[in-house]
């Protein structure tokens, strides 16, 4: 299965509260924080909450 790098490159303050909640649920605290996860729906529509506020690359 195909995996999915993160990277948070902007800040959660002043975002709304189901935005931090993605963030903190993808793992990532602070900026440039990296995570790997598997690519499936449900972390698929985390990042589509926080797409502005992350980086997404396919890695193998």
């Amino acid at each position: 299965m195909a995996r999915l790098k993160v990277t948070q490159l902007r800040s959660a303050i002043g975002k709304k509260q189901n935005q931090r909640h993605s963030l903190r649920s993808l793992g990532l605290k602070r900026i440039n924080d990296v995570v790997v996860k598997e690519d499936r729906p449900e972390i698929r529509g985390m990042i589509f909450t926080v797409s502005h506020l992350v980086k997404v690359e396919e890695v193998e």
